[in-house]
């Protein structure tokens, strides 16, 4: 359901239903590595109209319950959506307790900040459900306390990030266009991807402010053009499938494809529908991914 609030709820006091939406980098660069082990990054941030389902229900005995689709998914305080409930709860003293069906649509641990969105949904619906009428602004600052991509997560659309990610810059909305997303069947880490990127060896940088310039012209050749995800760099030698699938997107019509964060995730941009639809079935026929979905750019801000 879209609008002005993207979020719906049925019930502000006792129900609440949510869309947490995914996201992908139009841009990524990491520009140093920072005395206490954080990467400094410069990215361009998006929205996509891929998203988990949520409900949120007060109840009478205290504590927090979490149910999932999932059953490698944890149900308890291993889950980001856990995590974002007891920051809240702790925090203001909620009375009686919450339960969490968490219907995952988005790919696990793809990079595309699932696990963040879900968590930013929390902390947005037990705002208003609790109406603790904390601005979004003291959200995010909560937020960043449980992951770096969570403040991103309620603030949603286009967005620059800097520092370790949590440095926010909205931007205009990016040129529409159809984004044609492939997940295989691997797991990347994060970890493994930062520990091993080489940045005194890189010969060539994404060039994230014509990135920027692209998006504020409504310009999606050029914005396309200049995209770039320094991790690639790391991620491709050690998963091959990757670069398959970024040129059958390529050979297929998108004007550009690229690994989103650190992976395992592609994703391509296509001025045509069918193209983008055709291109999703080659991959699905070839094997190289069995998650890939046609969807949008999702630039409604609540």
């Amino acid at each position: 359901m879209k609008g002005r609030n993207s979020y719906y709820r049925r019930d502000a006091m006792y129900e609440m239903r949510l869309r947490a939406y995914a996201k992908v980098n139009l841009g990524l660069d990491v520009l140093r590595r920072r005395e206490d082990g954080y990467h400094e990054v410069k990215m361009v941030m998006q929205t996509v109209g891929i998203y988990d389902n949520l409900c949120l229900k007060r109840v009478r005995s205290p504590g927090i319950r979490v149910a999932t689709n999932l059953f490698y998914l944890p149900e308890n305080e291993n889950n980001l959506v856990y995590q974002a409930a007891k920051l809240l709860m702790d925090e203001f003293g909620l009375p009686g307790g919450i339960f969490i069906d968490l219907q995952k649509r988005i790919p696990v641990a793809a990079g595309m900040a699932g696990g963040s969105s879900d968590a930013a949904a929390v902390l947005y619906g037990m705002n208003q459900m609790y109406r603790l009428r904390l601005p979004k602004r003291e959200l995010m600052k909560r937020g960043v306390r449980l992951g770096a991509d969570v403040p991103y997560c309620i603030m949603r659309g286009t967005a620059l990030a800097e520092g370790i990610g949590e440095e926010l810059t909205p931007l205009p909305p990016a040129p529409d266009c159809h984004v044609l997303i492939a997940k295989p069947p691997i797991s990347v880490s994060t970890k493994f991807v930062y520990e091993n990127l080489k940045l005194d060896e890189m010969l060539a940088h994404p060039q994230i402010d014509l990135v920027v310039k692209g998006i504020r012209d409504q310009d999606l050749p050029g914005m396309a053009s200049h995209m770039g995800n320094v991790l690639e760099s790391v991620t491709i030698p050690h998963y091959p499938v990757i670069a398959q699938i970024k040129e059958e997107m390529v050979r297929g019509g998108a004007l550009q494809a690229m690994m989103s964060g650190s992976g395992p995730t592609v994703f391509g941009l296509f001025e045509d529908e069918g193209l983008a639809k055709q291109a999703c079935q080659k991959i699905l026929d070839g094997g190289l991914a069995k998650q890939v979905y046609v969807t949008e750019m999702f630039n409604v801000r609540s």
